[in-house]
């Protein structure tokens, strides 16, 4: 769900739209929107799993201040979906634990 007619903001008009890539499905997301905004519009609440417990999180803070909504982005670790703007082709992954980087063949 996203907000199409904002009471101070206006109308949102003329959007251009990109494909991300979640966990191998394509979402649909507002260029320049925080990849967070763009999950939780495709109905994505659980971003990572905490090490330990194995705990589902997702957007707490949402100002970037709290680690809750790290995801890997592109196969880097620990990116804040909550501050980072969505770019169309990006490849995100739920993140399990601490996240692992991926090497170069």
């Amino acid at each position: 769900m996203r907000i199409t007619q904002h009471p101070i903001l206006g109308k949102r008009d003329k959007q251009q739209y990109v494909k991300i890539i979640c966990d191998g499905q394509p979402i649909e997301a507002i260029a320049g929107e925080p990849i967070a905004a763009a999950l939780m519009a495709a109905g994505k609440t659980i971003f990572r799993y905490t090490r330990k417990k194995k705990d589902p999180r997702g957007v707490f803070c949402a100002i970037g201040q709290c680690t809750e909504c790290m995801m890997t982005v592109d196969g880097i670790p620990n990116v804040r979906t909550c501050i980072t703007p969505v770019q169309d082709g990006m490849n995100v992954q739920t993140q399990h634990g601490l996240g692992q980087v991926k090497a170069n063949p």
